[in-house]
Parts: C-alpha cells; sequence; structure tokens
C-alpha cells in the first residue's frame, strides 16, 4: 500500500501547502509563550479540521507551517479559520499585553497571507526550509 497519499472514497490525493502568516505591522510577538500557544492552538485547529501539520515553526513576526489537507478543502478557508481562532485565543489570554500593541481593533496577523502548494517531491525540502528558519 502506498502511504504517500490520502484515500477517502472515490479519491486519492496528496495535498500539501506551505503557508506563511505575518503579525500585524510585522510586530515581534511571536517568541516566548505566545510562540508555544500559536503552535498549539493551530495543532489543536488542525486536530479538528482533520488537517495534518508537518511542519510549523515561527519566527518573531511570522510563522511557517506545511500543511496537508483534504480535496474538499480550500487554502483560503484554512487560513481564514486559522487566523480567527488564534486571534480570539490570543486576545483572551494576552488581552493586556496585545492591547499596548494593537491599540483599535482586535487583530494579530497582517490582512495578507503566503500560500504555495507543493509537490510531493520537494515536501522533505521545504520541511527542512520551515526548520532551518527557527
Amino acid at each position: 500500500m502506498d502511504n504517500r497519499y490520502n484515500r477517502h472514497n472515490r479519491r486519492k490525493y496528496s495535498l500539501k501547502v506551505h503557508i506563511v502568516l505575518v503579525t500585524k505591522y510585522r510586530k515581534q510577538l511571536l517568541k516566548g509563550s505566545i510562540a508555544d500557544d500559536v503552535k498549539q492552538k493551530i495543532f489543536n485547529i488542525a486536530n479538528t479540521y482533520g488537517y495534518e501539520i508537518i511542519a510549523i515553526e515561527t519566527d518573531k513576526d511570522h510563522i511557517h507551517f506545511l500543511l496537508s489537507y483534504d480535496t474538499t478543502d480550500r487554502v483560503c478557508d484554512i487560513v481564514k479559520i486559522v487566523k480567527q481562532e488564534t486571534t480570539y485565543y490570543l486576545w483572551h489570554k494576552y488581552g493586556s499585553l496585545l492591547s499596548k500593541q494593537y491599540w483599535k481593533k482586535k487583530k494579530f496577523w497582517s490582512d495578507g497571507y503566503f500560500a504555495c502548494s507543493i509537490g510531493e517531491v520537494s515536501s522533505a525540502t521545504i520541511q527542512k526550509y520551515i526548520e532551518s528558519q527557527g
């Protein structure tokens, strides 16, 4: 049996995407417990929605993650869910700290994102790249 592909009903697939999210105003907030909490929250989201986190790493102002997902999911929806749920969680846990950084709305991430689909051949390369960014 070929374990490189997922199977569901009549579908056989391997979809992976490298996603990068940047903090609003490139504030260097992704360190220490905030970075750990963001990573854990993304793992929890992945478990809830049926995604698989292959690699994840933070830098001071952005996060990289390599995610495997189903054919019924859209990357824009995955990003939206991750941004909404992590922002909500972080504002509940670190509200006093974040209110000093973001004075108007309860924001954490910038409006855009980077997403790059990857083939099976480059999966290991992307994973090494993400891990080397940490």
